[in-house]
C-alpha cells in the first residue's frame, strides 16, 4: 500500500477494525459451539451436575441430546468459516 493509498483510506480504519473483531468474535462463538474438546468438556460437566443433582434426569438428557448433535455434525465442512 503507497503512501497515497494509505492517507486516502485512512477514515475507513475504524470499518476495517470493527470488521476484524467481528471476524474474531464469529470465530471463537463457531470454536465454542463446534470444537469437539469444548463439547467433551461439556458434557462432562452435565455428567458431574447429573450426579451432584443439580440438573434433573430430563435436563440432562436434553443438554447432552443438544451437544451430541452438535458434535456429530461439526459445523459447516472443513471447519468452513464461511459467509
Amino acid at each position: 500500500m503507497g503512501l497515497f493509498t494509505g492517507l486516502a483510506t485512512l477514515p475507513l480504519a475504524p470499518v476495517r477494525g470493527v470488521a476484524w473483531v467481528a471476524e474474531r468474535l464469529r470465530e471463537e462463538a463457531h470454536r465454542q459451539l463446534y470444537d469437539p474438546e469444548v463439547i467433551k468438556e461439556r458434557l462432562e460437566e452435565v455428567a458431574e451436575a447429573r450426579e451432584s443433582g443439580e440438573l434433573t434426569e430430563e435436563e440432562a438428557a436434553r443438554e447432552e441430546d443438544e451437544l451430541v448433535r452438535r458434535l456429530m455434525s461439526q459445523g459447516p465442512p472443513g471447519g468452513g468459516m464461511e459467509v
